[in-house]
């Protein structure tokens, strides 16, 4: 398999969690989970562990990548050396203020630098390119994923970019059935499964418009219809789930896309920026 970065590991299992079976997947994350595994753990007491046999274990860690069990064994015990893979804590109802803090801040640190480590930069500047050069740029997402992209519509008009954010399905059919060759559509799914997006992009795609997508699985079937993929990675929670911390990760990789796309033409964005901040300062008071 590919040498990774050892921050990407668990990421990269946790993006594979959806092409395995239920059983397949307790499996893995009890593996993820076992701090005191090392290259010395015996195979049968990590089958044991997990409750299946030990070519069970071997089909899993072939599964998600790994040549066999000790592949897959070495990446973890790398892995969870690493200061970043301690920093995620479960809530707990009886933390305190300071504690709820620390932990939700140390999991939002956590996605970020585990979503950098995973970050595909070739992907990356294809879609500034894209998105710099774009006669039209439609932004589709619903519920929380809809605020992602209004955030990023209201950076680009600062710098004079325009786009249109579409969250209903019907609009985002209609905007996609308008788009060709020279737009491109921007899909934001934490899941990468949801229809109204789906059916977007897919629409938008075969009308020969550019397709990107920002989402947390690649094993999602949003990945197999985008242009460009850019992944973000976070640890859910029973209590705040996946998406808070990967919203922190999707709009820090927003951020960094802003400065590229600017970066194209720097004369051209300080001068729309000069021109959009002077707009609104008479509506601040002083």
């Amino acid at each position: 398999m590919d040498v990774w970065d050892p921050k990407a590991v668990g990421p990269r299992i946790r993006m594979m969690m959806p092409t395995l079976t239920p059983l397949e997947a307790r499996v893995a994350e009890c593996v993820l989970h076992k701090r005191n595994l090392d290259e010395t753990t015996p195979i049968k007491e990590v089958a044991d562990e997990a409750g299946v046999s030990e070519a069970m274990l071997v089909k899993i860690a072939k599964k998600l990548g790994y040549s066999g069990f000790r592949d897959f064994r070495a990446a973890i015990s790398e892995y969870n050396r690493l200061p970043t893979a301690e920093m995620h804590q479960e809530l707990s109802p009886d933390d305190t203020a300071p504690e709820i803090v620390g932990k939700v801040f140390r999991t939002s640190i956590q996605a970020l630098e585990e979503t950098l480590a995973v970050l595909d930069m070739d992907a990356f500047e294809a879609v500034a390119d894209i998105l710099a050069t774009a006669r039209q740029r439609d932004l589709y997402g619903v519920g929380g994923s809809a605020q992602i992209a209004r955030d990023v519509s209201h950076k680009f008009l600062r710098i004079g970019l325009r786009t249109a954010v579409f969250d209903d399905a019907n609009m985002m059919l209609m905007s996609a059935s308008l788009l060709g060759p020279g737009d491109v559509a921007v899909a934001f799914s934490h899941s990468g499964r949801s229809t109204a997006v789906l059916d977007a992009v897919t629409l938008a795609r075969r009308n020969g418009a550019k397709t990107i997508a920002l989402t947390n699985y690649q094993a999602s079937p949003l990945v197999d219809v985008a242009d460009h993929v850019l992944i973000s990675t976070a640890r859910g929670s029973p209590l705040m789930g996946e998406n808070a911390a990967a919203r922190i990760a999707q709009l820090n990789i927003l951020d960094a896309l802003f400065v590229a796309v600017a970066q194209r033409d720097l004369g051209a964005a300080e001068n729309n920026l000069a021109k959009t901040v002077g707009a609104v300062r008479p509506k601040r008071r002083a």
